[in-house]
């Protein structure tokens, strides 16, 4: 997504604020497997300088596609839907209108795909399955079509009667995600739904506030959004297989948190399996280390927290030259002696922000010093080094 990168850089507001909308419009094709056309890019950037309106972009993509008809030339349907629903996305979100309602729900997907779906905007009647890849072929159970409205609106009830005040920011991720996830699980419509939730989603976190965020996340991760959404809602006992929000909720991290967790699709699939030390047995992160056969090069795997094996710099200890704020020593003590302790354990003990507390782990993390085994609830925090105090 690199064709509006030149108004993202500059400085001036609005032709920023549109780069960013249009990136995420186009991006948000992909979940569908849907490229928009070089023509709409540059029509887009006409938008972005100011040069013509929403509607004339509309209208500019009508009168291109009506002619390409007339040409009978081998227009691909696909991207005449990736440029209609890119530009439809790209005006909602420029509007700083929004109601939380069913019916805002279902005027979006109108909005979207009236003239390309004849269901547009229309609950379906039918019950669909949708194999998927994380699934090795299975589907989500999605609702019934015979009690598609009242789910929809006992969703939007709930989540409208809830109650935010005293949460802490990642309490509120979590509740987003289980929200979230429930809603696209419905599935009221035939096709567009990821489109439509995102959408949503983005128009809702504005009216709680989350003003200031880069929506840019849909553009560059948008298929692990909805594959995070089909994990969310799907479980196979038999094959020890769970429903878990926790993808969804690395990818609010990241959204709302500026958070840096890595999104990565292949281990969203119920067959991933993390990569191996072969020696010591130690789950490794692969972009840090490379994994050949069985050669693992990993960190010195004797070094231990004291002075020797992390040297203190002022606020800072090193770990093979590289800098970690010295409150993450204080964390792995605390993991050493608790494997279980939770994030909001920490933060009470060591009297910082639990936002503070995901920051550090996830420096660590990413640097291998540390690992999650099982689930964020039920699992256990490991130290690739032996804390000596």
């Amino acid at each position: 997504m690199t064709d509006f990168e030149e108004y993202i850089r500059q400085t001036e507001p609005d032709k920023k604020e549109k780069a960013h909308i249009w990136q995420t419009a186009i991006g948000l094709q992909q979940v569908d497997g849907l490229k928009p056309s070089e023509y709409l890019i540059e029509t887009a950037k006409q938008n972005i300088e100011g040069d013509i309106t929403f509607d004339e972009v509309k209208n500019r993509i009508d009168a291109y596609y009506k002619t390409q008809a007339n040409k009978q030339t081998d227009t691909d349907d696909r991207t005449e839907e990736a440029d209609k629903v890119s530009t439809r996305i790209a005006e909602i979100l420029s509007e700083k209108t929004f109601s939380f309602s069913p019916a805002e729900y279902i005027n979006i997907h109108r909005r979207l795909f009236t003239g390309l779906y004849k269901f547009a905007g229309k609950i379906r009647d039918y019950n669909i399955t949708k194999p998927e890849w994380v699934l090795k072929g299975e589907t989500v159970l999605y609702a019934g079509a015979d009690n598609l409205r009242a789910t929809l609106e006992y969703d939007f009830e709930q989540e409208k009667n809830f109650n935010y005040k005293g949460l802490s920011q990642q309490q509120i991720i979590e509740h987003l995600a289980h929200f979230i996830a429930y809603l696209w699980q419905i599935h009221i419509f035939g096709e567009g739904n990821t489109r439509t939730t995102a959408v949503f989603l983005i128009k809702y976190l504005r009216k709680l506030g989350f003003n200031d965020i880069s929506n840019d996340l849909f553009a560059q991760h948008s298929w692990y959004f909805r594959n995070a959404l089909v994990r969310a809602n799907y479980k196979n006992l038999k094959k020890n297989v769970y429903a878990t929000n926790k993808y969804l909720e690395r990818f609010l991290e990241n959204l709302l948190l500026g958070e840096n967790n890595i999104l990565k699709n292949r281990e969203l699939h119920i067959d991933f399996v993390a990569p191996v030390n072969v020696i010591d047995n130690v789950p490794v992160n692969d972009e840090k280390f490379l994994v050949k056969g069985e050669n693992v090069p990993v960190k010195d795997k004797n070094v231990g927290v004291n002075e020797e094996k992390f040297p203190v710099k002022g606020k800072k200890f090193l770990v093979n030259n590289e800098k970690f704020p010295v409150i993450g020593l204080e964390i792995m003590k605390l993991m050493e002696n608790n494997p279980n302790i939770t994030i909001i354990e920490l933060s009470k003990q060591l009297n910082i922000s639990d936002r503070s507390i995901k920051n550090n782990i996830n420096k660590l993390k990413s640097a291998g010093i540390i690992y999650r085994v099982g689930s964020d609830k039920t699992g256990n925090w490991k130290i690739i080094t032996t804390i000596i105090r």
